[in-house]
């Protein structure tokens, strides 16, 4: 497989290369990578022919979307890149409201991830996880709006349970309105859970 066999993402129009490069450990010199080595795995990823970077806020305390901000930035290659991030964690401990799959804090956390991205949109956007409470409509309106608006091209869903997936694709598709184009879920030698229940619910 070569970072140049683009296909595109889900049931979508964006192109992507097939592998992404998570950038988990960028700014993270405890356990990750230090600053110029997350550099370096940056531009042999996009040397090599790869164009999707996944980030998250909660990486490295947002030190990760700093980082890939600044490598996609001083090369100006925003138009020629997909950046996705994603949202749900606590940013202030014992603030409730600024966590969660909420209306409010994906607003909060998505001007976060813009102004550490250096960007003014993003390219897909990722619900992190499930957090058993928001109503899926709600999570739906408000991903959709934010598509509407320009502020993000698509939306998936992270860590979430297949029925779930399932009825945001369905209501979306019953109202003509932006509906996920695609899951990022755990997948491993000891994990097979993707298998038995997501696989089945995607056809």
């Amino acid at each position: 497989m070569n970072l140049t066999d683009d296909r595109t993402l889900g049931r979508s129009g964006l192109i992507v290369s097939p592998l992404a490069l998570g950038t988990m450990t960028y700014g993270n010199n405890g356990w990750g990578s230090s600053d110029d080595v997350s550099e370096a795995i940056f531009n042999a990823y996009l040397d090599t022919g790869g164009n999707f970077f996944d980030s998250a806020d909660t990486y490295s305390n947002g030190r990760s979307e700093e980082l890939l901000g600044q490598y996609v930035n001083k090369r100006s290659l925003r138009d020629q890149v997909v950046l996705a991030t994603k949202f749900i964690w606590n940013a202030v401990p014992g603030v409730p409201v600024t966590s969660g799959n909420s209306r409010k804090n994906i607003y909060r956390a998505l001007e976060g991830s813009l102004k550490r991205l250096n960007t003014d949109y993003l390219d897909l956007y990722w619900l992190h996880h499930w957090d058993l409470v928001t109503p899926v409509e709600e999570v739906l309106q408000t991903l959709g709006d934010l598509v509407r608006a320009g502020r993000i091209r698509y939306f998936g869903f992270s860590n979430v349970p297949a029925w779930y997936a399932a009825q945001a694709a369905t209501l979306a598709q019953v109202h003509g309105v932006p509906g996920p184009i695609a899951l990022q879920l755990e997948y491993s030698l000891t994990e097979r859970g993707i298998k038995r229940e997501h696989v089945g619910a995607a056809k």
